[in-house]
């Protein structure tokens, strides 16, 4: 379902505008596909963090424009806090989108009760689906997850229409014991004090 985002026209290009419009609360945007003219645009601050904290990819915008468009692109600062510009692209009710969404684990597996410790091996997944149907994320069911057990691509429900771009056999999660390292031992191992004295003493008996 598609974001109401409410867009302003934008006249004024160039660094140095971008940047006042930014400390004005608003970004830099642009709309263009479909063979129809690109649009520039300015959306506000506040309003477009909203879409992105909701993981939303299909907007539709209001107020310059009504139009139904997918966030293509997201030009973010170098600390990657702040959203710098962005792109918006033209997009019809069923038309196919191909897009990365995150991946969440849900419940809590079995083998976590003999002590092992579920690792998530794959954060986000590739996907392609009609843009009305896009996933805010990739729900992962964990709770018959046993020790030593793991799921892999192939093991995935999906929403209707969704197709995900990945190896069936890509291991995506896993719930094994946590490997523990005895440092005494690599250490002991690393020296080889006893190999070494053994060598000594069988070249004395040669020598006898």
């Amino acid at each position: 379902m598609a974001v109401q985002l409410k867009v302003e026209a934008r006249s004024e290009t160039g660094k140095r505008n971008a940047k006042r419009a930014r400390l004005a609360g608003k970004i830099p945007a642009i709309l263009y596909g479909h063979k129809k003219d690109n649009v520039s645009l300015y959306v506000g601050t506040d309003d477009f963090s909203a879409v992105v904290r909701h993981g939303s990819h299909l907007v539709q915008l209001v107020g310059a424009v009504s139009e139904k468009a997918f966030v293509k692109a997201l030009q973010w600062d170098t600390f990657g806090k702040d959203v710098l510009h962005i792109d918006f692209t033209r997009v019809s009710e069923h038309e196919k989108v191909r897009l990365v969404v995150p991946i969440e684990l849900r419940g809590d597996a079995e083998g976590l009760k003999q002590g092992g410790v579920v690792h998530l091996h794959v954060h986000q997944l590739e996907v392609e689906c009609e843009a009305e149907a896009i996933p805010e994320k990739i729900t992962v069911k964990v709770n018959s997850l046993k020790l030593d057990d793991a799921l892999k691509v192939s093991d995935l429900v999906l929403p209707a229409g969704v197709v995900v771009f990945a190896e069936p056999e890509l291991l995506l999660v896993d719930c094994t014991i946590p490997v523990e390292i005895d440092e005494t031992e690599g250490t002991a191992t690393a020296a080889e004090p006893e190999v070494i004295g053994r060598k000594k003493e069988d070249e004395e008996e040669e020598s006898k």
